[in-house]
């Protein structure tokens, strides 16, 4: 009787996660179909094609190791049984990052969670550490970080590094290649007899947004700088063009914010908790402003046609019980929205900022109630850099590409946020070298399968 190649290829995917399991007894594993099922999930749900598209996907296992030693074990047993591995930190990222597109083993990070050593000007972190955690652990040495996501509650450090780009912050050091955070990085390779490399300088870059593709990031060395207890500002506006032109006066006027997002007026209904301080009578600047040039940042918000809705102390807003200003910035906004209403998605583009005001003028005419406006600012190479994160009803697939096409023709750089390939993106270049890289620390090709295009 003729075997059955399908039974053939189950029975060895069994014996090989067996085999697995063995080689890497009393590293702390998950296999309950549940657990299986919410480790493979990450926020792709924003896009309705990428939910349709990874809605299925699984794992076969996950682990969660709590030293280096347990990664390193991990990966090597991985590496010999030729077990697919995909690396999970919190599980924010937006574009199906942590999803196991061929099952295989989840390397759940979180365990992994210590805080090393703080010094001045610099923190050394496992990556399974929540930022927060390090925020405020920094904090008690009168330091911060210099960027983090507005997910800082539940996204770990290597999880930012591996799948991030910008954040709060980027307004004054710059997005997060260039902002000189990254130090260094410690990685594990993908390989039988797994190697434990620093990567400082420019090689950062090779993992640094590559989605866990090409190395385990076991530790980092992130720069730090002087505390500030920013204010927390919410500052309205007769038009959200009014909002645009504000923010690039802030950033020539030289003003010291850590964010400056600017949010559509539309918007009111996801942000009821605020009430009358953003109720949908005008738009909005959610900002975190240095004490020092409070004054300045007020008199530029009368300037622009403003007022003040709000401006706390870290004190005063941790009493009023408000969420915190960058929970009102970058996709916590589409959370937002989404909370209350599935039919929106979202588009992410970076807008020539020279003439921003304008465009999103005519922008806004041509879309209508179709397209809510947000835009965060932050800089690049020294210079304004804006950029559009917009809620979208969705249609279909089919008009999400025209409406992409229209962004284009009108000279914004259009970062796919509904593909889960790292080129087609349009957020990460897999060059020559990057190629290289990920062949020497990962040769049979195993780390998050199907999220390189060269490579399928």
């Amino acid at each position: 009787m003729a075997t059955d190649p399908s039974g053939v290829e189950a029975a060895s995917r069994r014996q090989a996660l067996e085999d697995f399991q063995r080689d890497i007894e009393g590293v702390a594993c998950l296999t309950a179909d549940d657990e299986l099922r919410a480790r493979a999930r990450d926020y792709y749900w924003y896009s309705p094609v990428l939910e349709e598209l990874l809605k299925g996907c699984r794992a076969d296992i996950v682990v969660l190791p709590a030293t280096e030693e347990e990664v390193v074990r991990v990966a090597g047993a991985a590496a010999r049984h030729r077990l697919h591995l995909t690396i999970r930190g919190g599980g924010t990222g937006n574009y199906g990052q942590a999803v196991p597109l061929r099952g295989g083993v989840v390397l759940d990070m979180t365990h992994l969670n210590r805080i090393v050593q703080i010094e001045p000007g610099a923190v050394r972190v496992q990556a399974g550490a929540y930022l927060e955690a390090v925020l405020d652990a920094v904090r008690t040495t009168g330091q911060q970080l210099m960027i983090y996501p507005s997910t800082m509650s539940i996204a770990t450090v290597g999880g930012f590094i591996a799948g991030g780009s910008a954040g709060i912050g980027a307004v004054r050091h710059g997005i997060l290649r260039e902002s000189g955070t990254m130090r260094s990085l410690r990685v594990v390779t993908l390989e039988e007899s797994p190697r434990t490399l620093t990567l400082t300088g420019p090689d950062i870059e090779l993992v640094h947004h590559a989605w866990g593709t090409n190395g385990i990031i076991i530790e980092l060395d992130l720069a730090l700088v002087p505390a500030v207890d920013w204010l927390q500002c919410i500052a309205l506006f007769p038009s959200y063009v009014d909002v645009m032109r504000f923010g690039g006066a802030v950033l020539e006027a030289g003003i010291d914010v850590f964010l400056l997002s600017a949010v559509d007026r539309r918007f009111a209904p996801y942000y009821a908790d605020f009430g009358y301080r953003f109720d949908g009578s005008a738009d909005a600047m959610f900002s975190m402003v240095n004490p020092k040039d409070q004054d300045r940042f007020a008199a530029l918000v009368s300037v622009h046609g403003g007022r003040l809705g709000m401006c706390m102390t870290p004190q005063d807003h941790t009493a009023s019980g408000l969420p915190p200003v960058h929970e009102c910035a970058y996709n916590h906004t589409t959370l937002r929205a989404l909370k209350v209403d599935r039919s929106w998605t979202y588009l992410q583009m970076v807008v020539p900022p020279e003439r921003a005001p304008e465009l999103v003028a005519v922008q806004m005419d041509r879309y209508g109630d179709e397209m809510l406006m947000h835009h965060e600012f932050a800089r690049l190479a020294g210079k304004p850099r804006i950029s559009g994160l917009v809620a979208l009803q969705f249609l279909d697939e089919e008009r999400l590409d025209e409406v992409m096409a229209e962004l284009v023709q009108d000279g914004c750089h259009v970062m796919n946020a509904h593909v889960n390939t790292l080129e087609k993106g349009g957020r990460k270049e897999m060059g020559a070298e990057e190629l290289r890289f990920k062949r020497s620390v990962d040769p049979l090709n195993l780390m998050n399968p199907g999220k390189i295009l060269s490579l399928q």
